[in-house]
């Protein structure tokens, strides 16, 4: 059985690692997952949205046009991940939605640090902003761990340009807040899959030469003075993730700043526990939570069941 201090539902909390992202992983780490990423995706296509950026897209094989969409963005600590990663979230998001999903294949560092990871999430924004069968109106964006920061940092990227204008951010244990390298007060052995040692490394990765200055708000959401105007969000993380407490701060922040913002939090669930422990009690509840949080913000009421 797990620890006390997991959730009864994740037995596997006890045998995981408590990260399994350092310097000396990423590159075996890339090779186990670059196929996946070359891989024609079942029930979509492959499509280019510039000389740098492609996208997975998952298109509903017949819905009202031109209808809602949403862009997801994969996590991995911006050093590590491909759009396949969303393969299996997208197609559901067709299946039980009705709407189109599209998955970007952002630079990674630390070979391409901020902006360029966040330009590339804009460039895929404006491209599916654009396509002929979607409401530009009504695009959401939906990260995960560190693509849950990217969501979020596109969001403000978003709201300053005022080219689109998405109408909701869905972030699951998004990584927002460069300054968590420092230090956490959640004890570091209840952590799973993400320490502070790989955050340390994640952050001095992506921020590259911006880590000795000081910080945009682009490249770390959770420094960013004003949140006034973005659209609403839905932020998900479990009391044992390394994100937890900036998490919280986060949406307590918005609702400050006016921003609608609806806060989930999972007792005793580690990061990525819904990926590791899909078929849980736990992490099927997370992921209706998730699905119905979408559909409401988009106009698209239930979701079908899965």
């Amino acid at each position: 059985m797990p620890s006390p201090t997991f959730h009864p539902d994740l037995r596997l909390a006890r045998l995981l690692p408590r990260s399994v992202v350092y310097p000396r992983t990423i590159g075996t780490l890339r090779r186990l997952t670059d196929r996946a990423g070359r891989a024609r995706p079942a029930g979509g296509t492959i499509e280019r949205v510039d000389e740098t950026v492609t996208v997975r897209v998952f298109r509903p094989a017949t819905a009202p046009r031109p209808g809602p969409a949403l862009l997801f963005i994969h996590g991995g600590g911006y050093v590590i991940g491909n759009a396949a990663m969303g393969d299996r979230f997208c197609r559901s998001v067709v299946r039980r939605l009705g709407i189109s999903a599209v998955s970007v294949e952002y630079r990674l560092a630390p070979e391409h640090p901020f902006p360029a990871p966040l330009d590339d999430c804009y460039a895929a924004l404006r491209w599916l902003a654009g396509q002929p069968d979607v409401d530009a109106d009504r695009i959401a964006l939906v990260g995960e761990s560190a693509g849950g920061g990217l969501a979020a940092a596109l969001a403000l990227l978003a709201r300053d340009r005022g080219e689109v204008r998405p109408v909701f951010q869905l972030l699951s244990y998004p990584m927002l807040d460069d300054r968590t390298r420092a230090g956490s007060p959640l004890d570091a052995r209840r952590m799973r899959m993400w320490s502070p040692g790989s955050n340390r490394f994640g952050w001095s990765s992506y921020l590259g030469s911006a880590a000795a200055g000081e910080v945009p708000p682009l490249a770390a959401p959770g420094r960013c003075d004003d949140l006034a105007g973005l659209p609403p969000a839905w932020i998900g993380v479990g009391t044992n993730d390394l994100f937890h407490a900036e998490d919280l701060a986060y949406a307590e922040r918005l609702r400050t700043a006016g921003v609608p913002c609806e806060l989930y939090e999972v007792d005793g669930a580690y990061h990525g526990f819904d990926l590791v422990e899909a078929g849980t009690g736990v992490g099927r509840a997370y992921l209706e939570a998730r699905f119905t949080a979408l559909a409401t913000a988009l106009g698209e009421g239930r979701p079908v069941p899965s």
